[in-house]
């Protein structure tokens, strides 16, 4: 059993070789590192930063490059500019197009679940309009930290169709049936404080200490172990989206997993040693 968790935990940590930035040119993101932090823009100001078929598929791309890159620690999303996040899918693309295409686009390998399965954190950083798709986005994040100038909604039911990203079923589990049955058959704009309430977003703050805040979060989450991270982050998933007796049996395989890493060596070590871990990520 020790051999095969050693494999697993190889194949979870490996990083390719020379994978140590983002090595392609994209046309509708920005890609920023700082530190361990990449922070991904979604760079269509003039369009509120609306999801087009290339915008995903780019978005897609560069996390396949920075899930092998072991130097990023954490992903960011945001928006450029300041008045929208993501204000949702580029409708333009919705015009005379079948039910068959359409349901071919949306079965191809997606944003919304690259970003669901990257295995490292990755946080939302909402400034703005973040609604349909972009809403969609912001919840398959694992945080979402809001501007107090934000607005959150599921407006597809005004154009005759319903969220098809994702928004029906990771809406429903993050505030519940009630709830994402008012947002979504209503169609309504809610702002940031009432998303806060509702449990939509972790904080709400400013809009000028928005990134101040999100950098915050990153660097505290990125100063942990890369190993019990990825960990961590499959076993809260799994809470939703499984029993409680296999979530339960899930977590101490996951548990255990950890004590077959250097990160777990460190950290007790430097524990007991009254320091602050390095982890490596091993």
């Amino acid at each position: 059993m020790e051999n095969v968790w050693s494999l697993w935990l190889t194949f979870l940590t490996k990083t390719e070789p020379g994978a140590d930035k983002v090595s392609q040119s994209y046309e509708t993101i920005l890609v920023e590192r700082r530190g361990s932090i990449a922070i991904i823009t979604i760079n269509r100001p003039e369009k509120r930063n609306a999801l087009n078929i290339q915008t995903r598929a780019e978005g897609a791309a560069v996390l396949d490059e920075l899930r092998a890159d072991d130097s990023v620690r954490v992903v960011v999303f945001t928006g450029a500019g300041d008045k929208a996040f993501i204000a949702g899918a580029d409708i333009a693309e919705f015009a005379n197009r079948t039910a068959i295409t359409q349901r071919e686009v949306m079965l191809e390998r997606g944003l919304f679940n690259a970003i669901d399965t990257f295995p490292k954190p990755v946080i939302a950083m909402v400034n703005g309009y973040c609604l349909g798709g972009g809403c969609e986005l912001a919840l398959a994040c694992d945080i979402r930290i809001a501007s107090d100038k934000a607005s959150f909604g599921q407006p597809e039911i005004n154009l005759g169709i319903i969220p098809g990203g994702g928004g029906t079923q990771r809406l429903t589990r993050l505030v519940g049936e009630g709830k994402a049955m008012e947002l979504i058959l209503t169609g309504a704009i809610i702002d940031a404080e009432t998303a806060f309430k509702l449990g939509l977003v972790n904080h709400v703050v400013p809009a000028d200490q928005l990134e101040t805040k999100t950098m915050e979060i990153a660097n505290r989450i990125a100063e942990k172990s890369p190993v019990a991270l990825r960990l961590a982050k499959e076993a809260i998933k799994l809470a939703s989206r499984s029993n409680l007796d296999e979530g339960l049996r899930r977590e101490v395989d996951l548990f255990a997993l950890c004590f077959s890493s250097e990160d777990k060596d460190e950290g007790v070590k430097a524990f007991l040693e009254k320091r602050k871990p390095e982890f490596q990520g091993k």
